[in-house]
This record gives C-alpha cells, sequence and structure tokens, in this order.
C-alpha cells in the first residue's frame, strides 16, 4: 500500500472514531434521560399507591364503624316505642295502694308480681340489646343525658348534682333513647362555706364613724 492510499485512509478512520464516540456520548445521555423519567415515574406509582392504600384504609374504618352504628342502634326505634309500654307497667304497680298490697288476697298479690315480672323481663330483654336505664340520682348533672325539671336548694350537696328523678331515662350505646327527668341542687358546699365564714376584726375607725 502505497504512502498516499494510507494519507487517503487515516481522516476516514478518524472520522469515524470521532462519529462512534458522538453515538456513545448521545447513547449514555439518552440512558440517563431514560433512566431519570423511570425514576420520576417510580416515585409518581409509589405516591398514588400509597393513596390507594390511605383511601382504602378510611373506607375499610367507615363501613367497619357504619356496621357497628347499625348492629348498636338497629333496635332504637323500636325499644324507644317499648319506654312508654315499661313506663305504663310501673305506673299500674306505683299506683297500688300499700294496704291494698298487704291485704293478703293470694289473686291479686300474683297480679301484682305478673305485672312486675314483666316490667322486669322487658328492661332485661332491652338490656340485651345495649340499653340501659338511667337513674342518676347522687350524680353530676349531665345535659346530654338529664333533662332538669326544677332547681332545689339544698347546701349540703355539691351544686348540679342530682338529687330526685321524676322520671328514668335510657340509653343505648353512647347516644340517649330518652333523658332522665331530674331535679337538680341549687346552692352547695361553696354556699355554705360562705355562710359559715368567721367575721374579721372589729373596724374600730368604721365603728366610730358609724
Amino acid at each position: 500500500m502505497s504512502d498516499q492510499a494510507k494519507d487517503e485512509r487515516a481522516p476516514s478512520e478518524a472520522e469515524a472514531a470521532e462519529a462512534s464516540a458522538e453515538r456513545t456520548e448521545g447513547s449514555i445521555d439518552g440512558d440517563y434521560e431514560a433512566l431519570v423519567r423511570l425514576l420520576k415515574e417510580n416515585e409518581e406509582l409509589k405516591d398514588r399507591a400509597l393513596r390507594v392504600a390511605a383511601e382504602m384504609e378510611n373506607l375499610r374504618r367507615r363501613t367497619a364503624r357504619d356496621v357497628h352504628d347499625a348492629r348498636t342502634y338497629a333496635v332504637a326505634n323500636f325499644a324507644r316505642d317499648m319506654l312508654s309500654v315499661s313506663d305504663n307497667l310501673r305506673r299500674a304497680l306505683d299506683a297500688i295502694p300499700a294496704e291494698s298490697k298487704a291485704s293478703g288476697d293470694a289473686g291479686f298479690k300474683a297480679l301484682i308480681e305478673g305485672v312486675d315480672l314483666t316490667e322486669r323481663a322487658m328492661l332485661s330483654a332491652l338490656e340485651r340489646h345495649g340499653v340501659k336505664k338511667l337513674t342518676p340520682e347522687g350524680e353530676k348533672f349531665d345535659p346530654n343525658f338529664h333533662q332538669a325539671m326544677f332547681e332545689v336548694p339544698n347546701p349540703d350537696v355539691p351544686a348540679n348534682t342530682v338529687v330526685q328523678v321524676v322520671q328514668p331515662g335510657y340509653s343505648i350505646g353512647e347516644r340517649v333513647l330518652r333523658p332522665a327527668m331530674v331535679g337538680v341542687a341549687k346552692g352547695g358546699p361553696k354556699v355554705a362555706a360562705e355562710a359559715s365564714v368567721e367575721p374579721g376584726p372589729v373596724n374600730e375607725q368604721a365603728e366610730k364613724d358609724a
């Protein structure tokens, strides 16, 4: 091969090597961009998956709460209607004079016992379904479960203490079916303490002015 031929071939090889290097560089740049794009897409997919998981957990909790409420409060309306029956049974028992109860008549006593057993059976059945009787005498007044009918001046107990239950209330779960009608104490230890305060030293100047 002549020197001229070698000289002609040398530039071509150099150009080819340069072109190959450019292609390699371009390929690396393309791969880097693709990697960045894939990482970004991966982060977006992970974020979306976390959001979906959070939404599913919230849905599961809401569903569980709804199922629990449905089971707990399904009988609320029926129980509320039965309260009037229980009240009437109690009124019937309370209306019987003491002398009649002590009369000794076997048939009359059996009737009283039957009504009393019926009332207790009804209350027991309601309690099995989550209904509880509220008799808050001696407890602090709670406006969520009690309805104040009147105030009773009583310095011996703290103010807003339930001192009399006019009509018992009922609750189911954490909800009130019927508030207890009550009388609450007015006054209390604070008033009594103020009344028992001993007088201070005599103000002689004030007595002279008087």
